[in-house]
């Protein structure tokens, strides 16, 4: 399974640098869809994943017009996530998908109205209170993402750690 995390313009450089470590823990790539609210080269941002940066692969997109003209959505397995989606996270089959593509959008708005319309039947939210407005970017990547490789019996990833073995 191959994890591709999107985020569309994000603003905040700290919610970005803690999304980097959550996609080199668990092997997503990143994709950075501009205009970003900050450099990528800012401290805040490396600050957050710094020891990570390296373990990460990150790919970076004009606008969002290009990112979806190179990976159509017609054509991938791609999810917009988004507070008014139609589907829960967890109501996709990862599992039987070989590569998926999670969209965010930006801090402040979330992602375009219009794409939202148009991919109606793949968005999807995190159930919460009507009361409040949303999560914080990096806690919805987090759920979601980990959903995904739950499904897929976190493959590729460490289930059980060895540390006490020795201790035991």
């Amino acid at each position: 399974m191959k994890l591709n995390i999107v985020l569309v313009e994000p603003e905040i450089p700290q919610n970005t640098g803690n999304i980097a470590r959550t996609c080199a823990a668990i092997g997503a790539k990143l994709h950075l869809v501009y205009p970003l609210g900050f450099s990528i080269s800012e401290k805040s941002v490396k600050r957050a994943g710094l020891d990570y940066w390296d373990k990460l692969e990150i790919e970076e997109h004009v606008s969002l017009d290009k990112f979806l003209e190179k990976y159509q959505p017609e054509k991938n397995n791609m999810y917009f996530v988004t507070t008014k989606g139609k589907h829960i996270y967890s109501d996709p089959d990862y599992n039987s998908m070989n590569e998926v593509f999670l969209l965010f959008g930006k801090e402040t708005k979330g992602l375009p109205e219009d794409l939202l319309v148009k991919y109606i039947d793949k968005t999807i939210r995190i159930p919460m209170r009507k009361t409040l407005r949303s999560l914080n970017l990096a806690n919805s990547v987090s759920i979601v993402a980990y959903d995904v490789f739950r499904q897929c019996n976190f493959s590729d990833l460490e289930e059980i750690s060895s540390y006490f073995d020795d201790r035991l």
